[in-house]
């Protein structure tokens, strides 16, 4: 199987400006020239979260859904990452999954966040997204859906779990410990893409990035920067220790 190669991109998001934020990040894309096939953006990366999406939703096919497909189609990689989506009067935050190849996917996210309110201005999905890239199992994730290790359960052997993500620094260490669990209970590679600075809320995000292994071995991390990075991980490295350490065979459930 051929190997995988994952950008993400750790971003301060301008509070509220799709334009401005689409404009910065297409500027990153198209500067770096290191292959890969897929790169990882923050969650509501063109607005940061948000919760006046009556202002900022856009249309599934809208202009940012065909943003991203032309910058697939240029780049010749999968991109994903969330935004605000109104479908059916309802709004929801949305990961689009868009590849230079095939037809848009998006996922809409499970948990929604009470705390900051999140709750009472978008409408929770209800269906898990599973897709490919050269053969790989991925499932994309949203944010607080981290915290609820019942809907990451790896009951159908994919290979790589993603975040997308606004986790802000006061609960940094309850990201990066629920990051490294969610590797090791489904035995998969996991891909977690956080912003960086204040939001509009006055709330500070570090970004703690990170790429982690199956073992539960950080082997990507970036903290307090603007930056794109890369790595390429090894599906023989994942069929060896699941070779050797094969617990996902005893489930029960």
């Amino acid at each position: 199987m051929q190997n995988l190669t994952v950008s993400i991109i750790q971003k301060d998001l301008v509070w509220e400006n799709p334009t401005a934020n689409r404009e910065a990040l297409e500027a990153m894309m198209l500067a770096n020239t290191q292959p890969a096939d897929l790169i990882v953006l923050p969650e509501m990366f063109t607005t940061g979260f948000s919760m006046r999406p009556e202002l900022f939703a856009e249309k599934t096919d809208g202009i940012t859904s065909k943003w991203l497909q032309n910058l697939a189609n240029k780049t010749n990689k999968t991109i994903t990452g969330s935004i605000i989506i109104k479908e059916n009067k309802n709004y929801y935050n949305r990961l689009l999954w868009v590849s230079p190849t095939h037809p848009v996917q998006s996922y809409d996210k499970r948990h929604l966040f009470s705390y900051g309110k999140e709750n009472l201005h978008y409408t929770a999905g209800k269906s898990i997204l599973e897709t490919k890239i050269n053969n790989w199992k991925i499932r994309p994730l949203i944010c607080y859906d981290l915290r609820f290790p019942v809907w990451s359960r790896n009951t159908t052997n994919y290979d790589v779990l993603i975040y997308v993500a606004n986790w802000p620094e006061r609960r940094i260490e309850h990201w990066r410990t629920l990051l490294i669990a969610r590797a090791i209970e489904n035995q998969c590679f996991v891909i977690a893409a956080n912003r960086v600075g204040t939001d509009g809320n006055g709330i500070y995000h570090n970004g703690n990035s990170m790429i982690i292994s199956p073992k539960g071995q950080v082997l990507l991390e970036v903290t307090d920067c603007e930056c794109m990075e890369s790595i390429t991980l090894f599906h023989n490295n994942l069929d060896q220790y699941r070779s050797a350490f094969p617990a996902l065979k005893d489930r029960t459930i």
